[in-house]
Order: structure tokens, then sequence, then C-alpha cells
């Protein structure tokens, strides 16, 4: 018997899948490892609500913001600029010669947005469909960004999906403690709401003594220190700019060892920052997240490039967390929790030994089947399922893959779909050798034959996986998964492998069985 390279390749395949598959098998403590989803293992089930009304306001501030930029960049001279009720936005402008210019820009610039005028008092209003836009955006963009920070802190393929109009699932797997489930609430609840503000240095001394109310009146709002609450700024209500136009965020530390977040603009916010920083040498700018003030330093001289540094007496954890809720987005509105529970481990328990008796069963059926029918050739293809069991496990063990109860249900399924593959190739075999084809021309024309229609099937069912994977979230995400795995390493196994296996053992296998059986070399063979 001599060996071919469908030989060596299934025997590499089925060695690198049982040596890959081992930690998972094991739960051992070396070696990448298939994670455990939510349904199997326990974790934390969440189910959040959003306050939308929040992102129009940040809406209108960052429109405010905008006006601002855009008018000092273009030397059109204005005042009173500030955020009136109802969505709105007023400002002045001081030369009726730069009327036409002025709403020219506006209404290049700033959508969804109507502008109505008296004399040189000029009001910006939202319209419906942009609030209505603004409120669905917030929503998706609220699931996006709690993703990006679960998938940054290194959980296990979290669920994050909308639910209904205005609420969104979470669910993670493997968080056991309080202490862990509370540093999730935090990460996912926290706006992390970037601002660098103006100091109002011209009433800044009267603090005190202002009323919010009155703050707003001048354009100002209060906002205390993070690390003494009793210390006030009086801050411009609207922005120098805001967190969307940052790009990193990372932790650093300053001369005294101490954790800082440094965090980087884009070119736009670069230049703001600068023209900014450049404009107001020896007046204060303070740094504000979440409408607390971090910092409020003096500023001594330009600052380019874009570089921006947030103090504020963290821990390293802190700092930590902070840096990933900055680099994957503030929230557009805050989120609340509406419900919470924990799922226990002894659910997932339940799962698992339900859905290995199931798997266990299926295989065993399957096997039996095989062999009770196809004989000998039952048994290599028998052979190629196990290889193609082990290289599911491997894969996702390798890619640290969540295998969830809808993935358990995948295997369950790619164990059918494994054979049935040799099922169409054995039946052409059977047909040439009826025939009175000779043993190697029906095994090479059954394969031939069989190629075509076995392709087709698997790529389909492969578009639907990929399909699946990419619209789906969690479960059928899971499920999509080892569905796709499976249909990939059955092509190998079920084809490559079983095909190599046939063309080194040819010479014992006998003709006029048609079962396959290996027997004495006939004469009939070739």
């Amino acid at each position: 018997m001599k060996l071919n390279y469908r030989v060596i390749l299934f025997a590499f395949a089925l060695i690198f899948g049982v040596v890959f598959s081992i930690p998972s098998l094991t739960q051992s403590e070396q070696g990448k490892k298939i994670t455990l989803g939510l349904d199997l293992q326990g974790g934390l089930h969440m189910l959040l609500g959003i306050k939308s009304e929040v992102a129009i306001e940040s809406r209108i501030k960052s429109i405010a913001a905008s006006i601002k930029y855009l008018f000092d960049d273009e030397e059109i001279i204005f005042d009173d600029l500030r955020m009136v009720e109802g969505k709105k936005v007023m400002f002045e402008l001081l030369d009726k010669d730069d009327v036409a210019k002025a709403k020219k820009l506006l209404k290049k610039e700033i959508e969804g947005t109507t502008l109505s005028e008296n004399g040189l008092n000029f009001i910006l209003s939202m319209t419906e469909a942009e609030v209505a836009r603004t409120k669905s955006s917030a929503i998706k963009q609220a699931v996006d960004t709690i993703r990006n920070r679960l998938n940054e802190f290194g959980l296990a393929e979290p669920t994050v999906a909308k639910q209904g109009q205005d609420k969104i699932l979470v669910e993670v797997p493997g968080i056991k403690t309080q202490a862990d489930e509370q540093r999730i609430r935090e990460l996912i609840a926290r706006a992390a709401h970037l601002q660098l503000m103006a100091v109002d240095e011209d009433r800044i001394a009267r603090v005190g003594s202002m009323s919010a109310q009155e703050a707003k009146h001048y354009g100002d709002v209060i906002l205390p220190d993070v690390n003494t609450p009793n210390r006030k700024y009086l801050l411009r209500a609207i922005p120098v700019l805001d967190g969307s136009m940052l790009t990193d965020a990372k932790v650093g530390f300053d001369k005294n060892n101490q954790p800082v977040i440094n965090f980087s603009l884009n070119g736009q916010g670069a230049k703001i920052f600068g023209d900014f920083t450049g404009k107001y040498v020896g007046k204060r700018m303070a740094v504000v997240l979440d409408n607390n003030v971090y910092s409020a330093p003096v500023i001594r001289e330009r600052i380019g490039g874009g570089h921006v540094q947030i103090s504020g007496r963290f821990k390293l954890s802190e700092a930590h967390d902070l840096a990933i809720a900055l680099r994957s987005g503030a929230l557009l509105a805050p989120v609340y929790v509406m419900e919470k529970r924990s799922v226990g481990p002894s659910l997932g328990a339940d799962n698992i030994k339900a859905s290995m008796e199931a798997l266990i069963l299926g295989f065993v059926l399957v096997v039996l089947f095989m062999v009770l029918y196809y004989g000998m050739a039952g048994v290599v293809a028998d052979v190629a399922l196990v290889g193609n069991l082990f290289l599911i496990l491997a894969i996702m063990s390798l890619f640290g893959a969540t295998l969830t109860l809808p993935g358990m249900a995948g295997i369950v399924l790619t164990v059918g779909m494994a054979v049935d593959a040799n099922v169409i190739i054995n039946e052409r075999i059977r047909e040439l050798l009826h025939e009175g084809k000779s043993t190697a021309k029906s095994i090479e024309e059954g394969y031939d034959k069989a190629f075509t229609a076995i392709l087709d099937a698997n790529v389909t069912t492969l578009i639907a996986a990929v399909a699946l994977w990419a619209y789906g979230t969690g479960p059928l995400k899971g499920f999509a998964i080892t569905m796709g795995i499976g249909i990939l390493a059955s092509m190998l196994t079920a084809i490559v492998g079983t095909h190599g296996i046939y063309q080194w053992l040819l010479p014992k296998i006998d003709k006029n069985r048609l079962g396959f059986w290996f027997g004495i070399k006939t004469e009939g063979n070739k």
C-alpha cells in the first residue's frame, strides 16, 4: 500500500485536530480553549433602557459648537450664541453683510435644521425628521458602543442587541462575582462624554453664589471637580470640541508615576484645539468627562498635534476601563438598567449534559448506520467524521470562539452533513461497479461525478452560514460559526481524506463486495 498526498494531508489534519482539541476537552490550564457561552456556563443578563432625549440635547450642543467653529473660521462676527428650549440654537450677527454668507454656510455644513430670522437674530431648529433620526441613531450607536466596550474588555462573545424600539439586551457569559458584575455595569453605563470647555474667566469669581439658572442666562454651565465635588467651575456651555473628534485613548503615567489617559484628536479636532489654545494663551480650558471636571489648566502656549492628557487620581483599573470607554466612543444618550439577573451555572450544566447526550447519540447513530449500510466504506466515512469533529473543536479553540447551545446544535447538524458527501460518493462508486468498471476507475470516476453536487450543496449552505454570522447576533452567530467551520472541515475530511484512504487501500479492496468490505485481492481488481 502506497501513501499519497491525500492520506498525508488527512493524517496531518487529524493530528492537528486532536492536539489542539485536548485543552478544550480536558479543560486544562494550558493552551487555547473554547469558551462556553451564557447558556452553558451562566453569567449576567441585563435589559437596558435609553434616555433618547439626552441625545437630542447632545446634538444641539454639537450644532452650536459647529456654528462657533464655522463662524470663527470664516471670520463672521456674531454674538449671544446659546442653546434655547425646544431643540434650537440662537445667535446674533453683528454685521448685516455677513447674513448671506452665514446662511449659505449653515445650509451647506449643518444638515437636518431649519433657519428662521428676525433682523440679525437667527434661530436654528432641528427638524422632526432629524429628531427621529437622532433618536434612532442613539439606539444603534449605543448597541455598537456597548458591544465594542465589552469586546475590548476581553469578554467572550457578549450578546448586545436592540430589543423592541428603545431597549437593549446585554448578555455577558462567565461573570461570577459581584465585583466583576459591578465593573461590567459601570463600563456599560458610562457615557464617556468627553468635552474640552473654556472657563468663563469674567464670572468665575462669582461661581459660589451663582445659580444654575443664572449661569444658563450667561450661556454658561456649572460643573463640579471630579475629586472635590464642592469645588465648582463656571464653564462656557458650548464646548470647544467633544469626544466625537477623538481617535485614540491609552493609559500612561505622569511624572509621579500616577495613571493618566492620553488621547489623540483627528485632523479637524487637532486644528480646532490648536487654534483655540493659540488664541487664548493665559486662559484656562477644562477637560470635562461625563459632566465632571478632571483638570482645568492654564494654556501656556499653542498646543499642536492634537494630543491631550486626562489626570484624575485614577486607579490603574479605572484608567484602563475609562480608556476603553473613550476609544469605543461616547454614548449619545445614557442607558439605565431596567432588568438584571444572574444566570446560574446549574442551568449551564443541564444544557451541557442534554446537548452532549444529543451529540453523542447522533454521532453513534450515524456511525452505526454508515457501517451497517456501507460496510467498510462506512468505516472509512466514520474515520473522516471523527477527523471532522476534532477539526471543528481545534479551530474553535485556536480562535477562542464561544460555544453556545445553538453552536452545539450546529455541531450535531454537522455530524449528519459530514457523512452526506460520502453517501453521495459511495452511491456513485457502487453504480460504476455495477456497470462492470474496475475498482480503481470506479473510485476515481465516483469522486469526479460526485464532486460538483457536493461542492454546490456545501457552498450554498456556507453562504447561508456567512449571512447568519454577518447579520445575526448571539445564538445565531454561534450556530453559524460552528456550521461554517464544520462545512469547511468536512470538505477536507469527507472528500480529500476518504479519497486518499481509498487510494491507499486500493490493493485490498474487493470489487465483488458492494459494501466495499476489505478482503483478498481478486482477479477483477486493477
